[in-house]
């Protein structure tokens, strides 16, 4: 994609090989990043969602990191892996949703198609405890950039299918399978009916998002507290979750207090673990006790940026 400063002349950016689209994208953004969000509250210049995921394989496949470490060589099905996975949906999302309502706290459940699927029992509930229901793919290894636009559109169907059936209302968020877009993602949500894409970052505050298929909400997603890549990637404890959101908080002021959102962001397999659940309960104490953040989501944050 090409970026364009503020105050270029269209028309040469056109020559140039970018479109209207990206130019208006980007004069967008740099306005997001300088006019605070309507409703942002005054002296709360964090705006902390949490997330959950909660994630599925297709048949035939697993996840390709996990606990042990080394992969089983190709062709080989590694049932640790599944079972690993499958913790998820079996007993990590109602350990967080139970957490959740008990801490007052709602989280955006990003939901994988197959584990609604599978598991339609899970997208109603979190559904009538007022969590709010988004999309995250079909499952992990349907890969956008990897599809046609004619498989793409087809993936985005079918999850709205089996979302909208199992939670009872046409879910408005999305999330790529490793945040990874292509090129006609934006499009074909603003098409299909989302209003937000959280495969984004590149900016600190949502923008609005006009594509040639609609007008959506790009919204950032921050990667410093997420137990994917801190726990399982990189192998750390489970309180350096907390500990890097309380530098982060702790030090805000250092930075100017510029208005911002963070993530705190938990797979449901891997911190609905207990050891993982305690640190979540840590980090939303963490958030509640500072007077620089304000707890939110990314729903509320699409509905302020529109």
């Amino acid at each position: 994609m090409t970026y364009f400063t503020l105050g270029e002349d269209i028309g040469a950016n056109l020559a140039s090989g970018g479109t209207i689209y990206e130019h208006r994208r980007r004069v967008l953004m740099v306005n997001a990043m300088t006019s605070p969000l309507p409703g942002w509250p005054t002296g709360r210049p964090l705006a902390v969602s949490v997330n959950v995921m909660l994630e599925g394989w297709a048949e035939g496949s697993a996840p390709g990191i996990g606990p042990m470490g080394n992969p089983l060589k190709p062709g080989v099905e590694d049932l640790q892996a599944l079972s690993w996975a499958e913790y998820g949906p079996k007993v990590g999302a109602v350990r967080l949703l139970d957490l959740l309502d008990r801490e007052r706290v709602r989280a955006v459940f990003y939901i994988s198609g197959v584990v609604a699927d599978r598991y339609p029992h899970l997208p109603a509930a979190i559904a009538a405890r007022a969590h709010p229901v988004a999309a995250h793919g079909w499952s992990q290894g349907t890969l956008p950039p990897y599809l046609t636009e004619e498989a793409e559109r087809a993936d985005i169907s079918r999850c709205v299918e089996v979302l909208t059936r199992t939670a009872g209302r046409h879910p408005r968020g999305w999330l790529s399978p490793r945040c990874t877009p292509s090129q006609h993602t934006s499009r074909l949500l603003a098409h299909a009916g989302f209003t937000w894409h959280a495969d984004m970052f590149d900016a600190d505050a949502p923008y609005r998002l006009d594509t040639p298929g609609g007008a959506l909400v790009g919204m950032p997603f921050t990667m410093e507290v997420n137990d994917m890549p801190l726990y399982v990637r990189y192998g750390n404890e489970p309180e350096v979750f907390t500990r890097t959101l309380a530098r982060i908080i702790e030090g805000w002021p250092r930075l100017g207090s510029p208005r911002a959102c963070l993530d705190i962001t938990v797979h449901a397999h891997v911190f609905g673990r207990p050891y993982g659940a305690i640190a979540l309960l840590d980090s939303l104490a963490l958030v509640r006790r500072s007077k620089h953040c304000w707890l939110t989501d990314h729903a509320e944050l699409a509905a302020l940026a529109m």
